[in-house]
């Protein structure tokens, strides 16, 4: 093959053969390009890639070499052993070097499996590199999923230092399987450049984004007010989904309550299924995915800290990218961005499903992604667990039809009175659930979550709440046994505080109840002083069949809970912190329910100024129960 120079001569064409390249690559007639790689009596060796070498015989050089010199040389003969014989090539002058790759197929890294034994070719790109006491493992990720790769420079010592995470690399190796893993024992790894590289990345880009559609499913129910956010919800679907074929690590914070455990418990298996689909390493899911309830109703700084320390410690240990934020039934106030700022500084991107009142003004711009009814002009009755099962359908196929009882569970859990809660039900029934078997699971889930306090709890929890458990009998007896402690201790609570509640009647005809639950509840026990609350409040509801407002109250917090009386905590919350400029008044929830924080010498002043604010608020026509469940 030739070139045309600039005075339009043609000038040879030399091939430089790519360090993976085989003998099987090597034609004969071709001048190729050598390295000098040792010096005998009877010629020099050579090298043309990493596995191809050979003698010129002293008979055909014409000069004296050292190693390390270049020349041109053309294959001339592959003797019974194996060994080869060059010669040099007739070329002089200038000639012009093209690359020459190797000429195989490449394999997916689903079809591994397949291939025990033989030596494949693999393109992709480095989505983590971890350094063990022996190999470095690189996880390389191409259009059918991602797989590790082992090489070895000595024990505990990383391999190819030059290769980083992000990068395109080319690997040539052996299929073996290790721990019921399939790797690959590289031989050969180099990193493309250029036109090969973007090649590789246009190629994965676009296979993700087909992998990453989110799962097609009709709703559980036919429900408008989810119609409204649905398109949302499939985006974070698709996201997530993303996400994992990245290789990117999924951190999930959830409120610590029945509702928060109804939307992330189904968001986990399903995100744990699809890392299992993706990702050969039997160890992903551990590396990949972390559950961490948050005992507050928003994002503290405590646990933004740690989430952030533990990911640069697994990137700086285990060459993990940082991960990417999910927050289910928290996360819309203005009390989460200083969190949020903090995590900004290292573009953790952060996705939000959640139910409280947002300040969406606050937030959105730290979000990537952010789904709440109150943005499609509805409100809390649609409850997190309801989207989150919806979310968890979208993005494992595994799970559409499996989850039927969860949505109702999350209804019940949060008082839900959304005019779905009817076809929830019905549905949660013909899957063998009834009401008071709901409203059993729903209790388990708030009793264990208080003992849990920061552990996910996972195979507790998931047994509770019946998904991926995989004993029945176990299920209704774990069930029966949290409930019926839950009641025991609700009793025993209430019978402590039903004594010293406080009461009066509002201007607007509420009836407002007030608990110093600091005082009058036991501290540090089950049900924790806003369970406590929502129990007196429901009670005075059934009692009193009127509007109904009632606060438990402790030093520096005061939970609020309101039927029947159109309240608007979140504008209260904001009136007061200008109100009462010293009084440190920081909180929110929902409209009709939530807590709020102050500081412990204001404690008069911001209740005051807060019953004076619930004697203006309207009262409903219809005092049928409204609220939802929080915690302090």
């Amino acid at each position: 093959m030739t070139a045309e120079s600039a005075g339009g001569a043609e000038r040879p064409v030399v091939f430089d053969l790519a360090p993976a390249c085989t003998v099987d690559d090597v034609d004969a007639d071709v001048p190729y390009l050598a390295t000098v790689n040792g010096v005998v009596e009877y010629g020099v060796f050579v090298d043309l890639s990493e596995s191809v070498s050979g003698l010129v015989h002293e008979s055909n050089l014409d000069g004296s070499y050292s190693v390390g010199d270049e020349l041109v040389v053309e294959l001339e003969s592959v003797r019974d052993n194996g060994d080869l014989s060059f010669v040099l090539a007739d070329i002089s002058g200038e000639y012009d070097v093209e690359r020459a790759s190797e000429d195989v197929a490449l394999t997916a890294t689903s079809a591994l499996s397949t291939q025990l034994g033989d030596r494949v070719h693999v393109e992709g790109e480095v989505t983590q590199i971890k350094q063990t006491g022996g190999p470095t493992v690189f996880q390389v990720r191409d259009e059918h999923g991602v797989v590790p790769a082992t090489a070895f420079a000595s024990a505990g010592v990383r391999a190819h230092p030059e290769i980083e995470v992000g990068d395109v690399v080319r690997i040539a190796g052996e299929v073996e399987k290790r721990e019921g893993t399939h790797q690959i024992e590289v031989e050969h790894i180099e990193t493309l450049e250029g036109d090969d590289a973007d090649a590789v990345y246009e190629r994965l880009e676009s296979a993700m984004l087909d992998a990453a559609e989110p799962n097609d499913v009709e709703p559980l129910v036919e429900w408008e007010a989810f119609e409204k956010l649905r398109p949302d919800l499939e985006a974070v679907a698709q996201e997530l989904r993303k996400t994992v074929i990245e290789g990117r690590p999924i951190r999930l914070r959830h409120h610590a309550d029945g509702d928060g455990m109804c939307a992330s418990v189904p968001v986990q298996a399903a995100l744990e299924a699809f890392i299992e689909d993706v990702h050969e390493d039997a160890d992903a899911k551990r590396h990949l995915f972390k559950r961490l309830p948050s005992k507050a109703p928003f994002y503290e700084m405590e646990d933004a800290t740690r989430d952030l320390n533990f990911a640069l410690e697994d990137r700086s240990r285990h060459g993990q990218k940082l991960p990417l934020l999910l927050m289910l039934d928290n996360g819309s106030t203005a009390e989460d961005v200083p969190a949020y700022e903090t995590l900004a500084h290292y573009d953790i991107p952060i996705v939000v499903v959640d139910h409280h009142h947002p300040d969406p003004d606050a937030v959105d711009d730290l979000l990537t992604h952010h789904v709440n009814p109150y943005l499609y002009d509805e409100d809390y009755r649609v409850t997190t667990g309801m989207m989150c099962v919806e979310l968890a359908r979208m993005i494992h196929p595994e799970f559409a039809d499996k989850l039927d009882h969860v949505p109702a569970v999350a209804g019940l859990a949060d008082r839900s009175k959304a005019e779905a809660m009817t076809d929830y039900l019905e549905l949660a029934n013909e899957a063998g659930y009834s009401e008071d078997d709901l409203r059993d699971i729903s209790e388990a889930l708030d009793y264990g979550a208080h003992w849990l306090r920061y552990n996910s709890g996972q195979h507790l929890i998931d047994d509770a709440l019946n998904v991926r458990c995989d004993d029945q009998e176990r299920h209704e007896e774990l069930v029966d046994f949290l409930a019926s402690r839950s009641r025991e201790r609700v009793q025993t609570q209430l019978d402590r505080a039903m004594e010293h509640v406080e009461h009066e009647e509002l201007e607007n005809g509420a009836q407002l109840y007030r608990i110093d639950v600091e005082n009058h509840a036991k501290r540090f026990t089950y049900p924790a002083p806003g369970n406590t609350t929502g129990e007196i409040h429901d009670r005075k509801v059934k009692e009193t069949g009127d509007p109904v407002i009632t606060i438990g109250y402790g030093p520096d917090f005061a939970v609020l809970r309101s039927d029947g009386v159109r309240l608007d905590i979140p504008n209260m919350v904001t009136e007061l912190t200008e109100e009462v400029a010293e009084g440190g008044v920081s909180g929110g929830g929902h409209l009709v329910v939530g807590s709020i924080k102050f500081v412990k010498g204001r404690r008069e002043e911001v209740l005051d100024a807060l019953v004076e604010k619930m004697a203006d608020a309207d009262i409903d026509e219809d005092v049928s129960s409204l609220s939802a469940v929080d915690d302090v």
